[in-house]
């Protein structure tokens, strides 16, 4: 085991970015968000086909700022698409590299392109190879998964790199146990996911991207089936799957993604601007409260984390609508940079053994 400083690289595919970053044990000595053009993400065919693409800017930022990658010990990509795995670190295998690339798991988000992408720098580089808390992480109970349709179960597919990493965060700076505590996490932007937490496992959360929980700036989130049925009569599958995950929210409304222009029509008096804008907040405050219930109501504390906190008006309505469960804590920045970087370095000091995939029926 060495002694020294470890250096870890993670790479975290979003939506509309690429953010990177390098640490030399918990100490991030560079980061960068790579923004990339919505139109032009939606020329490729499906997220795979970015794979060129995203790699191309991650090589050329390695190259225009010099940094040498020779000695580090790690790299992390951001996982999906594999099957449902248990949360923690695993060390990435043939077979998990075989079932990501195939995107055996169906997921509609980028971050089937983070352990591809660390791979081949890993590859060209040596070092280990690492996957933390995927949007797959699944820790359901059997009684969460159950639909009114026979074989139609619900899926585990969220941001729990980030509610994972924030709620240990709030317990470290709480002087609280994550594995002992109870806790309602929120991951609020382009995306909204929110998850009961339950003495250190992720029991229940909606699945932001299959069309569950609140609406977001660019999904439709869960929708009346009946009207959706009728829906289908002048629109296709393929423009439908488009709105559950690119095409619906704000832009199905507005024709933008955009929360700073939504929330700045609301506030010069745009009418239907306004009552779409407390209706994402409605609808996330409906989603605390349902996942609250799930802990019995014995909550240690609601945790808002995403970009969405910049918002302090939603924060506010949030508060008001929760604040009776449990006390509110905002948490601006998203940690999903440092919660993989953390998981690769419980690894690398011998803190924890990595978990070995398999492939499907882990959980």
């Amino acid at each position: 085991m060495k002694d020294y400083t470890y250096k870890i690289f993670v790479i975290n595919p979003g939506s509309t970015s690429t953010k990177l970053a390098l640490f030399e044990d918990h100490r991030k000595v560079l980061e960068t968000t790579v923004t990339h053009d919505a139109s032009v993400l939606n020329s490729f065919p499906t997220c795979n086909d970015q794979l060129d693409y995203r790699m191309g800017f991650i090589t050329d930022f390695i190259s225009n700022n010099n940094i040498d990658l020779s000695d580090v010990d790690a790299f992390v990509g951001r996982g999906g698409g594999c099957y449902p795995v248990p949360s923690g670190t695993f060390e990435v295998n043939d077979r998990l590299l075989y079932d990501i690339r195939h995107n055996v798991g169906h997921t509609i988000h980028p971050s089937i392109l983070g352990v591809q992408l660390a791979y081949q720098l890993q590859q060209q580089y040596g070092g280990r190879l690492f996957m933390v808390d995927p949007i797959c992480v699944d820790e359901y109970t059997d009684v969460a998964r159950i639909t009114g349709v026979k074989g139609l179960s619900r899926r585990a597919e969220s941001h729990a790199l980030n509610l994972r990493g924030t709620a240990m965060h709030h317990c470290k700076i709480h002087g609280m146990d994550y594995h002992q505590s109870k806790l309602v996490v929120a991951h609020i932007d382009g995306g909204i996911t929110i998850a009961a937490h339950d003495n250190g496992r992720q029991v229940d959360c909606n699945q932001g991207a299959g069309g569950e929980g609140p609406f977001t700036a660019t999904r439709t989130g869960s929708l009346p089936l009946m009207e959706v049925l009728d829906y289908f009569k002048t629109h296709t599958v393929t423009e439908m799957r488009k709105l559950c995950t690119g095409t619906g929210g704000f832009v199905s409304h507005f024709g933008t993604s955009n929360a700073d222009e939504v929330f700045e029509m609301a506030r010069n008096g745009n009418k239907e601007a306004a009552i779409v804008w407390e209706a994402l907040g409605y609808n996330i405050v409906k989603y605390i409260g349902s996942m609250a219930t799930v802990l019995k109501g014995k909550v240690d504390g609601i945790l808002i984390t995403g970009r969405y906190t910049r918002f302090t008006d939603l924060m506010d309505y949030i508060r008001e609508y929760v604040g009776w469960i449990a006390p509110v804590y905002i948490y601006e920045n998203e940690v999903e940079q440092e919660a993989m970087c953390s998981g690769a370095l419980r690894v690398l000091t011998g803190k924890e053994e990595p978990k070995i995939y398999t492939g499907e029926g882990m959980v």
